[in-house]
């Protein structure tokens, strides 16, 4: 069993992704990395999903950022949304993730911001043992 999926949308969100691992890594938290379009790969991302026995799921994506909102569709697991910087310095893709509609919750961090993502996890980890 892992702790957290790290699922990205393009193999170019990378660097954000890297960011998460670092994070991840400091704190002895295991973690499994996947790159799966939801637009491009929408069965697949359905299987990772349904099939994944991770706790916490971090999905990272640029532009329309469907990613987080799909994975939390799919899962009664917590979902964090990491949006990336493109066209619109990032815009896009937070507005995207951070207006989920009633029924769909996706927690949402800064822009390229793979740390807050992996600390947010963290704490969701470790929710009633403080």
């Amino acid at each position: 069993m892992v702790d957290v999926a790290v699922i990205c949308g393009s193999a170019s969100d990378g660097p954000v992704a890297e960011k998460v691992f670092a994070t991840l890594k400091e704190h002895g938290v295991s973690y499994d990395y996947r790159v799966i379009s939801a637009h491009r790969d929408p069965e697949k991302l359905d299987e990772y999903v349904k099939g994944s026995d991770a706790r916490v799921f971090i999905a990272i994506a640029g532009l329309s950022a469907a990613l987080p909102g799909v994975v939390a569709s799919k899962t009664q697991r917590p979902v964090i949304g990491v949006p990336v910087s493109g066209k619109l310095m990032g815009l896009d893709a937070l507005l995207s993730i951070a207006q989920m509609p009633r029924g769909v919750p996706v927690a949402c961090v800064g822009v390229d911001n793979g740390e807050n993502a992996a600390l947010l996890a963290l704490r969701i980890l470790n929710a009633g043992r403080a």
